[in-house]
């Protein structure tokens, strides 16, 4: 197996690892136990370490985001089909709101500002990508700025709160309404 292809293989446990414990938490010890190699291995594949792994998973991200997420709102001929995927793509990555957003929570870590770049993007790219849904529908920049910057909030802060409260009907609720505000 090619070193790429194992380190490809690996992000998504290590992924993992890095959306439960934070930057900061996500220990050496927890990351040999997620992907079952030992130490030197591990960092055979990083060699740059725990930061160059948080920055392969954020790409990695980035990339499913930009293919599944971004480029259909951008693409779609029809902007409420796109719209529509979205949300049924965001539920699906999100395991209904089981599982937090992997750069909200570096966002929120004190190692924020050394990924400040790529939580950066992320959040632009799928405000962008909505906003550009929204004003082949048929709403003016500012507005459709405003109602895809509200969308990605609502999503955000339900995973937040469903997280809170134990309670995956609260992102459920929130998602359905957030389609209904941007298509009703």
């Amino acid at each position: 197996m090619t070193r790429q292809r194992q380190r490809a293989e690996l992000l998504p446990q290590l992924a993992e690892v890095f959306r439960a414990h934070g930057y900061e938490g996500a220990t050496l010890a927890l990351m040999i136990e997620a992907t079952g190699l030992g130490k030197g291995s591990l960092y055979n594949c990083f060699p740059g370490g725990k930061e160059e792994m948080a920055r392969e998973v954020l790409a990695h991200l980035d990339a499913w985001f930009t293919a599944e997420i971004f480029a259909p709102l951008r693409d779609a001929e029809d902007p409420v089909r796109g719209i529509r995927a979205m949300f049924a793509a965001v539920d699906g990555y999100f395991r209904s709101g089981e599982r937090v957003c992997l750069v909200g929570v570096v966002a929120l870590g004190a190692a924020r500002d050394l990924f400040a770049d790529a939580v950066r993007s992320y959040f632009a790219a799928w405000i962008e990508a909505l906003a550009a849904s929204l004003r082949r529908r048929g709403d003016g920049k500012a507005l459709a700025r405003r109602k895809a910057e509200a969308a990605v909030l609502e999503i955000q802060g339900a995973l937040v709160l469903t997280r809170a409260l134990d309670d995956s009907g609260v992102f459920a609720r929130a998602l359905a309404a957030a389609e209904q505000r941007l298509l009703g």
